[in-house]
């Protein structure tokens, strides 16, 4: 397989959208992309988890391998408790930092960055709806699982029209604060 990718947080976020727009991409470049859900009965609010499988080969079963996975993101504590066991060691993982507290040893377990995903959506974009939008791009800078421009584009044709142009701008803030975030590189406990 060659990407095993995880976006946690709770239901109403995003995360199955975000998801779903990375999954088509990677079959829109020519490889197969799944992406398998996991939520409660609850609409909104309960734990969220949304698994993406990536590869140039046929994609036979489509739930992550746990403990394989190589990347998360994750925007609530109890989703990221429920969840974070799947990851791999030195996975990399990005929380939003004012609702997802990791504990020393997910540190010294994980490549974990801080990046306030909804913080930028609700202020900087203006519209906490476009937090998945966010997170997309945050999470295609980090990975590089399918090119941009194409995530970007599946992206546009995704989001209603009356919302495109929050969303272009979502995207290209989520990939500015990623690049920063690589630079700096991971946080510290």
């Amino acid at each position: 397989m060659e990407a095993q990718l995880r976006f946690t947080g709770v239901g109403g976020q995003g995360v199955l959208l975000a998801g779903e727009i990375l999954a088509e991409s990677r079959i829109v470049a020519g490889g197969y992309g799944i992406q398998a859900s996991t939520y409660t009965s609850q609409v909104r609010g309960g734990p969220t988890k949304v698994d993406i499988l990536l590869d140039s080969k046929e994609i036979l079963y489509p739930y992550a391998n746990e403990g394989e996975i190589d990347f998360m993101l994750s925007t609530a504590q109890v989703s990221y408790n429920q969840f974070k066991s799947g990851l791999k060691s030195n996975a990399l993982v990005v929380v939003e930092p004012n609702l997802v507290y990791p504990t020393a040893e997910d540190f010294q377990k994980y490549q974990i960055y801080k990046i306030p995903i909804i913080t930028i959506a609700k202020e900087e974009v203006g519209n906490v709806v476009t937090q998945s939008v966010v997170a997309l791009a945050v999470t295609v800078t980090f990975t590089k699982c399918v090119d941009r421009d194409l995530v970007f584009n599946t992206m546009i044709s995704k989001v209603p029209a009356k919302v495109v142009e929050l969303n272009k701008k979502a995207f290209d803030l989520g990939e500015k604060y990623a690049l920063e975030a690589l630079k700096v590189g991971s946080a510290k406990s």
